[in-house]
């Protein structure tokens, strides 16, 4: 297997939302945005699927060493093999890509966050970065792209955080802001619990419902930062933020019922809003 074949493996088999919107890009550039994107899902499947945070540690450790080998020239791993032939050419750094993993690593020894500022520092960690990297495979020639880019990696990341408070509840981490649970009187131990998944309280509804419309703000804010000169070549983000608003929008639909079951689009409801985004252009 070649780094290209296994990274589009890696890519097609997460089953992700930002696949359907790959699949519209010119070779080149599909290539460059699925070598980033297996980095990403390497990263972030240590911290997801290594029990122990000792050693998942000493794999982000490893992989922080290895971006450092890859940029001397040395890379060993086919997801970095595949990488560093395109990062020049897209202003992809190693910068970037240890603050991807500097946000995997938050996960290992936080999973609370006080307020909504601390929240976004970990998003931005995770998204906001992945955004700016995206941004600039697609191609980009405005500076307020950027803002648009982390804007929009933000409000991504909130609404996989609503889709995701059980799957979170069940790895003990709970990323809705404290002051927010405060707010709307809602325990930690009910969300770590999951308690009555068919009887959803009121106050539960409340909090849930605040989310939402944070998130949807940030979706505004994205849509109305991205200058109309980039607005063709980010079809790929606009693609992304229509399948994930469309997932937010099917969420609030279903009452927010997310402490006992991961809510999803279906494959082919993602391809159909990715091709309608390319045909309609927004």
């Amino acid at each position: 297997m070649t780094p290209q074949q296994y990274v589009e493996q890696k890519a097609a088999a997460s089953g992700s939302s930002f696949y359907y919107a790959f699949l519209f890009l010119p070779p080149e550039r599909r290539a460059a945005i699925t070598a980033f994107y297996a980095f990403c899902r390497e990263v972030d499947d240590v911290v997801d699927e290594v029990h122990d945070p000792s050693v998942a540690a000493a794999k982000l450790a490893w992989w922080r060493r290895e971006v450092q080998q890859a940029f001397a020239g040395q890379p060993s791993h086919p997801a970095m093999q595949a990488l560093m032939p395109m990062a020049s050419t897209y202003g992809i750094t190693a910068e970037h890509l240890d603050q991807v993993i500097q946000g995997c690593e938050m996960d290992l020894s936080q999973t609370r966050y006080l307020d909504y500022a601390g929240l976004q520092r970990y998003c931005h960690l995770v998204a906001g970065v992945v955004g700016e990297v995206a941004c600039n495979i697609f191609g980009r020639t405005q500076e307020a792209t950027v803002r648009y880019a982390h804007t929009l990696g933000l409000a991504l990341q909130l609404t996989n955080i609503i889709r995701d408070v059980g799957d979170d509840a069940r790895r003990g981490r709970i990323y809705l802001p404290i002051e927010d649970l405060q707010r709307f009187d809602v325990k930690a131990h009910e969300l770590l619990k999951r308690e009555s998944p068919w009887g959803y309280s009121e106050r539960f509804q409340a909090l849930m419902r605040f989310q939402a419309e944070r998130a949807h703000r940030c979706y505004d804010e994205a849509l109305a930062l991205l200058p109309e000169v980039d607005r063709k070549a980010q079809k790929p983000g606009l693609m992304m933020a229509n399948i994930y608003h469309d997932l937010l929008r099917e969420i609030e639909r279903g009452g927010f019922q997310v402490l006992h079951q991961r809510i999803s689009l279906t494959p082919l409801r993602k391809l159909w809003i990715a091709a309608r985004t390319q045909w309609r252009g927004r």
